[in-house]
């Protein structure tokens, strides 16, 4: 029954400090028909049938032919409707709108009614007429005669503290708790039937799988079988092709001899009448030749030689085949338990990496892979609720200890949704919500202001030995070269005389040689250096002006300077020999005005950056411009080219300095790194790792920054 300001009251309120008696309410039979047994869309009383009372998810009941209604008009594949009341989406169970569970309340309100008459009220055992309550708060039924005369009483005796008490008729509590104790019972029956269709399709998939691998084996075994039978003709039919042939040649010899045995026959029947001794000796003379001819026919022109050579273990190494031949593969992940995790923060056109790792049942970690995963990853469009971008490529590893690196590359920033399901079950934390920023920022800074161990003065270029896994860095005011690892970790400094004046400006590693070589535009000499710090040689050339960087070609055995004064490339043998010379001033294609930098493809191709990059063929061919926009509005500071033939470059436009990552073969711009936390000042040189890691020198802040570029 409904609390509310009574009409006729069953029980008195007795209010105190420390207890409220809450009373009830006596409702008039049309209003409580009106209110509570007539469906609020259809205004028809609810019924067993057609009307049948629905409880929807949002607590709200509505009769079921008006749901049926609803549905039919608004799902249109969605599998969902709105409710009428409150606009909540309802989801369609498997079962559609008549599997959606009764209300029980109105059930039994209908039930109240249709036998219209009073419930019994539970009464005191010794005092007959009193009728008993509950206290809510200390879960207790009472008489309040018995405790003192009110519910004031019961509180003195059941509490010393100050709470308030909240005292009900325990008929009303018992339909409340009959009530609460329905709706349970409904949840817990819907959680188990949904259990149930569950694993009954689960089992349903096993049989499916179970055929499926049957009809596979058959169907394998079946083509052995045949392979086998085709091999079996085969060699039949070549024993058969070999016996004819050697038939074929006994058969001619044999008949050529029963000829002969005829003809010898034939001679020797009328020699009886011969009379002259002329013919027969003559005819002897013939029979003797024919003896001659005999003797040569004796011996078999063919052989009775035929064998089938088998290998004497074809039979063991058919079983060993066999038993090799397929496997039986099962799984005990369990993918509500298994989980799925992103490994970094997840940048734009960066490769982002979901970790799935996988348990059984028990919680036990899996050490095997080879379980069917399936992932979308989309993007969620927040301007459009509910509506999502096409799905991502996706590229699902496994790495056969019960973890998968599911790899995808998010095309824009926003929000993204990872699913991801094993057995075509969901597992935990699916859909993962993840949120993918504009920013790239480096992963290492290295370096301040100074001389120190760690310091820079005015460092300009660097160079990476990927063999070695070293990085060399110019420190140009410093006249050395600190020798670092790839995670930027200091191992030792490198100081020679190429490197005195404080101006060399250039540094390249030779990759198959073990050697580099560094520019110094103030001695205009190229030296060359092992990696450990001893100057090997050294060259200069009378056409040398300003030369500010130098690259070198391994394919080729190649050292190219690139010089401001005739705003050109020379290229030179190792040797110091001038091979040829790559453009000339001027700003049209194939010309440069103040080049920045110089570096060589994994083809061979010279790439050379001004305010524009120009690529060349190894021999100095002009191949292609990229970015020509930004000839006039700024300048490169460096760039470099990947194995995988990705050229990054450092760029400076109108106080903004940022990194563009290019494919090098169309000429395409894939992203831009704009570093927003830690901003670059004047980026010059840099070099790439082989873990698509890029080093960039910040000349405005003597430091380098280590970015994951794609």
């Amino acid at each position: 029954m409904e609390q509310g300001t009574p009409r006729s009251s069953n029980v008195s309120s007795i209010v105190s400090m420390s207890s409220t008696l809450v009373e009830t309410v006596s409702i008039n039979y049309e209003d409580f028909n009106e209110s509570f047994l007539t469906c609020g869309t259809c205004l028809c009383m609810y019924d067993g049938g057609e009307h049948t009372p629905k409880l929807l998810p949002c607590s709200h009941t509505v009769c079921l032919h008006c749901l049926s209604r609803i549905a039919a008009s608004q799902t249109r594949d969605t599998g969902s409707f709105r409710c009428p009341i409150c606009r909540e989406s309802i989801t369609i169970p498997r079962g559609g709108v008549p599997a959606l569970p009764p209300s029980f309340l109105v059930n039994q309100l209908l039930d109240l009614m249709a036998r219209q008459r009073r419930e019994v009220v539970p009464k005191c055992s010794i005092h007959l007429n009193q009728e008993l309550l509950f206290c809510e708060t200390c879960d207790m039924v009472f008489c309040s005669l018995c405790v003192g005369g009110t519910g004031a009483s019961h509180s003195a005796a059941t509490s010393t503290n100050n709470c308030e008490h909240t005292v009900i008729p325990f008929s009303i509590a018992i339909k409340r708790m009959s009530e609460i104790l329905l709706y349970k019972a409904n949840e817990c029956i819907s959680k188990l039937t949904a259990a149930q269709e569950a694993v009954t399709g689960e089992l349903q998939r096993l049989e499916q799988a179970t055929q499926s691998c049957l009809e596979g084996l058959d169907s394998t075994f079946q083509e052995i079988t045949t392979a086998v039978d085709r091999r079996k003709s085969e060699l039949s039919s070549a024993i058969q092709e070999a016996r004819d042939a050697k038939k074929k040649v006994l058969e001619e010899q044999l008949a050529l001899i029963e000829s002969e045995k005829d003809r010898v026959t034939l001679e020797c029947n009328d020699v009886q009448y011969l009379v002259e001794v002329r013919n027969i000796t003559q005819r002897i003379s013939s029979l003797g030749e024919k003896l001659d001819s005999a003797g040569a026919l004796s011996e078999p022109r063919e052989n009775a030689f035929l064998a089938c050579d088998l290998p004497p273990d074809t039979l063991s190494r058919l079983d060993a085949a066999l038993e090799t031949l397929g496997r039986v593969r099962t799984s005990t992940t369990f993918p509500s338990l298994s989980t799925v995790q992103i490994k970094d923060p997840c940048t734009v056109n960066l490769e982002a990496t979901a970790i799935l790792t996988t348990v059984d049942y028990h919680g036990n970690a899996r050490i095997n892979g080879g379980d069917p995963i399936t992932a979308e990853v989309v993007r969620v469009i927040e301007e459009e609720p509910l509506q999502c971008s096409s799905p991502l490529d996706t590229e699902i590893i496994d790495r056969e200890d019960g973890t998968y690196h599911i790899k995808f590359r998010p095309p824009a920033p926003g929000k993204y949704q990872v699913k991801v399901s094993v057995l075509e079950r969901p597992v935990r934390h699916s859909p993962l919500i993840l949120e993918v920023s504009e920013h790239n920022n480096p992963v290492k800074v290295y370096g301040t202001r100074g001389s120190g161990k760690d310091e820079f003065l005015q460092p300009v270029a660097v160079a990476v030995d990927n063999d070695n896994g070293t990085v060399y860095v110019v420190d140009t005011g410093n006249s050395r070269v600190k020798v670092l690892t790839t995670d930027l970790h200091l191992i030792k400094h490198l100081e020679c005389g190429g490197l005195s004046g404080r101006s060399c400006t250039g540094i390249a590693v030779n990759d198959s040689g073990g050697w580099l070589a560094i520019i110094n535009w103030r001695s205009k000499m190229v030296t060359r250096l092992s990696n450990k710090g001893e100057t090997l040689d050294s060259f200069t050339y009378s056409g040398f002006q300003e030369p500010i960087d130098v690259a070198i070609d391994s394919n080729y055995g190649h050292i190219l300077v690139a010089d401001n004064g005739p705003c050109c490339v020379f290229v030179f043998d190792t040797e110091g020999k001038l091979l040829f010379q790559v453009g000339k001033k001027g700003s049209q294609r194939g010309c440069f005005n103040l080049i920045s930098s110089v570096t060589v493809g994994p083809d061979g191709e010279i790439v050379v950056a001004d305010s524009r990059i120009q690529v060349f063929s190894a021999k100095g061919d002009f191949l292609q411009e990229l970015y020509p926009e930004g000839k006039g509005r700024g300048r490169y500071g460096g760039v470099a080219v990947d194995t995988e033939g990705m050229l990054v470059a450092s760029r400076s436009e109108k106080g903004r300095n940022f990194i563009q990552v290019f494919q090098l073969s169309s000429g395409s711009l894939l992203s831009t790194l704009d570093s927003a936390d830690a901003k670059l000042k004047r980026p010059s040189g840099l070099t790439t790792t082989n873990d698509r890691h890029l080093i960039v020198v910040d000349l405005g802040n003597d430091c380098i920054k280590k970015y994951r570029y794609w």
